[in-house]
C-alpha cells in the first residue's frame, strides 16, 4: 500500500520586485559552475540550501532557512496537495506533463510497493543524509511514477487547482505550480492512490536517503515521509531519453577496442553519425570513435542482458576498456549532439549512443527486482526544486 497524503508546505512569499525564478532551481545534481554561482547569488535561491556545505555539514543553511521563515520569505499553506505542469518541445511535437506533488511515506524496497530502477552512488547519500539532519526538510521532491488516477478525479483535480506559479525557463519549458485544497479532492487523491505501485524515475538517492532517516527517527512520524512528484505511467508528457557514455580508453589503442568489441557484440561499419543516428532503433547501440568510424552494434539475451545500457557497461565499459578497474573514464550525456561532439573534438576517445528507454521494459525489470546501471534513463523535463518545502519540524 502506498501512503501519499497532503501537508503544510512552505513555499516562496516573492516580495516587491522578485520573480519565481529568484527562488527555484533545476534539482541540485545537474547544477554546476557559472550557472550554480548566479543562482546562488540570487539572497533566497533554494541553491544556497540545498548546494552550499559547511565541511560537509549544512548547520548554516539550516540558520538561513529559519531566517527566511521569521522574515516572511517562505508562507505556510494549510494542508494541501500540489499540481505540476510541464509544457514542453520534444523533437518538434508539443507535450504536456502533469504530476501531483504530496509527502510519500517511505518504506523498505522488500514491501514491494516503492520500485527502484537504478543503481545508487553511496557518497551521494551520505551527503543528502547530512542535509537531511541538519534541515529537517525535505527541499527537493523525488520523482515517480504510478498507475493514475480516475478520469473522474483527474477532471475536478484541473477544474479546482489554483494556480499560484509559473515560469518559462532558457530551454522553453514552462513550469506551472497549482495548490489543491479541497478536502473532499485530497481524501480522494490519497484513497486512489493506496492500492498502487510507484516506480522511482528519478531520485533515488534522495528516496534512499530518506528511508535511512525515518529509521534514524522511528519515534517522529513527521520524518517518515519525503517530498513526492507522481506522474501516471500513461502521462503524454511522459519523455525518457538515454543518457550516452562517453569513454576515455587509458588503456587500449582505438584498433584494440575495436578488436575487442567485435568479439562479444556483432558489429556493423556505417557511413557516418547521420548514418548511424538512423538506423540506431533496430540496434542494441551505435558505437562512434574518435577516428570517425561508425559502428552498429548488437547483443541478444534476456533479462538484464536485454537492456542495452547494460550490456554495454558488460561487454564494452568493463570487458573491453576495463572502467572497473580504473583503466578508462567513463562521462554521460543525454544529448545526441552533444556526446557526439565530445567526441568529434576529441574530447573522448568513444561514445556508446543508445535509444530511449522504454517504460515497459523498466517496470518490467524493476519488479523483477533488477537494478539498472546508474543513468539508465534520462526523464525529460526535470523536476525543479524550490516550489514548496516539506519541514518536518513545528
Amino acid at each position: 500500500m502506498v501512503v501519499f497524503l497532503p501537508f503544510p508546505g512552505y513555499r516562496p512569499a516573492l516580495k516587491k520586485g522578485e520573480k519565481i525564478d529568484d527562488r527555484i532551481s533545476p534539482p541540485y545534481d545537474v547544477i554546476d559552475g557559472d550557472y550554480l554561482r548566479d543562482l546562488q547569488s540570487l539572497p533566497h535561491n533554494v541553491t544556497r540550501l540545498t548546494l552550499m556545505p559547511d565541511n560537509g555539514r549544512y548547520g548554516k543553511s539550516r540558520k538561513e532557512l529559519d531566517s527566511w521563515i521569521e522574515d516572511g520569505f517562505l508562507t505556510q499553506d494549510q494542508d494541501s496537495f500540489y499540481f505540476y505542469r510541464q509544457t514542453f518541445s520534444d523533437n518538434g511535437n508539443i507535450r504536456v506533463r502533469t504530476g501531483i506533488v504530496g509527502i510519500l511515506k517511505t518504506e523498505d524496497y522488500s514491501e514491494g510497493n516503492i520500485i527502484p530502477h537504478e543503481e545508487t552512488f553511496s557518497k551521494v547519500k551520505d551527503d543528502r543524509l547530512n542535509l537531511l539532519r541538519d534541515m529537517e526538510t525535505h527541499l527537493e521532491s523525488i520523482f515517480g511514477i504510478y498507475g493514475g488516477l480516475s478520469p473522474e478525479l483527474n477532471g475536478r483535480i484541473t477544474e479546482n487547482a489554483v494556480l499560484v506559479y509559473s515560469y518559462k525557463d532558457d530551454s522553453g519549458v514552462l513550469h506551472e505550480y497549482y495548490r489543491i485544497s479541497d478536502p473532499m479532492i485530497m481524501a480522494d487523491i490519497s484513497d486512489e492512490m493506496e492500492c498502487q505501485k510507484m516506480l522511482i524515475a528519478d531520485g533515488h538517492h534522495r528516496y534512499e536517503t530518506a528511508l535511512n532517516y525515518s529509521k534514524e527517527n522511528p519515534d517522529d512520524e513527521r520524518k517518515g515521509f519525503v517530498l513526492a512528484t507522481l506522474v501516471a505511467g500513461n502521462d503524454d508528457g511522459l519523455v525518457i531519453w538515454p543518457t550516452h557514455r562517453l569513454i576515455r580508453g587509458n588503456d587500449i589503442s582505438e584498433k584494440n577496442a575495436i578488436k575487442g568489441i567485435s568479439q562479444k557484440m556483432t558489429l556493423t561499419e556505417v557511413g557516418g553519425v547521420q548514418s548511424l543516428r538512423t538506423q540506431l532503433k533496430d540496434h542494441t547501440c551505435g558505437i562512434l570513435f574518435k577516428s570517425g568510424k561508425c559502428f552498429l552494434a548488437d547483443h541478444e539475451g534476456e533479462g538484464l542482458w536485454n537492456l542495452d545500457t547494460y550490456v554495454a557497461q558488460e561487454l564494452v565499459m568493463r570487458g573491453v576498456y576495463k572502467s572497473d578497474e580504473g583503466k578508462a573514464d567513463i562521462a554521460y550525456d543525454a544529448e545526441f549532439d552533444s556526446a557526439v561532439g565530445k567526441v568529434e573534438n576529441g574530447d573522448y576517445d568513444a561514445v556508446l549512443l543508445f535509444n530511449d528507454p522504454s517504460l515497459k521494459i523498466i517496470w518490467d525489470l524493476s519488479l523483477a527486482g533488477k537494478r539498472m546501471p546508474k543513468k539508465t534513463t534520462f526523464f525529460f523535463p526535470k523536476i525543479w526544486s524550490g516550489w514548496v518545502f516539506y519541514r518536518m519540524v513545528c
